[in-house]
């Protein structure tokens, strides 16, 4: 049934994906991602605008359409990509992994390779999330993370911030498009790979160690480097609060030794 102004109901259209606080449809050529009552205004204006920004750079990215309200609940209205998934291509074809990895990382240093001025900057991002840490983390701990921070080369490379396989749409020519740009920031690309690495060894560690070796051998970047920023990223993680993941994400906190 349509609404006034001759719209499908959100609630009518096709479900491609759910998350905690959002929920993504299909409505023909669109993808309808629609926001709960929790989620910050702020936020969705604001992956918005990453989305319009990253567009300029010439990726191939779905292009932004509208930010409404969509039965009273915000929504961001983008091109709707046809496709599977990275992650799809990757469960489905395992004989095939090495192929896909080479091809999610080729994609990965081709976005590294952008320049996105306006977008905000990873490390003041990560600062950010390592102060609100607190009580998981001590002021003792978070000090060392901090002054790790800190301590590591200010680049402006474009980084997604949550670049996985589940991110990536393969269409059946076999172009690739990255979607969700909600974490989207301006920094260290070793630090965007060392969020890949932490999101695979949360599923699957032997497909995260393939990458790590793939992203370091093809970027020319040494491992040490990448590690570096691991119990940075990992706290950042912790400020999502999945209980599932805190014991894992605590270890790899812990397990560095702070210059």
């Amino acid at each position: 049934m349509a609404n006034k102004k001759g719209e499908t109901k959100v609630a009518e259209l096709n479900v491609i994906a759910k998350r905690a606080n959002k929920t993504i449809y299909r409505d023909g050529d669109k993808a309808v991602k629609v926001f709960d009552d929790t989620f910050p205004k702020s936020d969705i204006l604001n992956e918005a605008l990453n989305q319009a920004r990253v567009e300029e750079t010439g990726l191939n990215i779905p292009k932004l359409l509208e930010v409404s309200k969509k039965d009273g609940q915000w929504a961001i209205v983008s091109e709707f990509v046809e496709g599977k998934t990275m992650e799809q291509l990757m469960d489905e074809n395992p004989d095939k992994l090495e192929e896909y990895m080479e091809q999610f990382v080729d994609l990965q240093l081709e976005m590294h390779s952008k320049k996105c001025p306006l977008l905000n900057k990873l490390k003041d991002k990560m600062n950010r999330k390592i102060n609100i840490t607190f009580p998981v983390l001590d002021a003792t701990v978070r000090y060392d993370l901090l002054t790790r921070l800190d301590s590591m080369p200010k680049h402006t490379k474009l980084c997604h911030g949550d670049f996985n396989p589940s991110n990536i749409i393969v269409g059946a020519d076999g172009t690739m498009s990255i979607l969700d740009w909600s974490h989207a920031t301006q920094g260290n690309a070793s630090a965007d790979a060392a969020r890949t690495y932490l999101l695979f060894s949360l599923k699957d560690e032997k497909k995260a160690e393939l990458y790590l070796n793939m992203f370091c051998k093809k970027s020319d970047t040494a491992k040490q480097y990448v590690q570096q920023w691991l119990p940075i990223v990992a706290a950042s993680q912790l400020t999502k609060s999945v209980e599932s993941e805190k014991e894992f994400l605590l270890k790899w906190i812990d397990v560095v030794d702070y210059q």
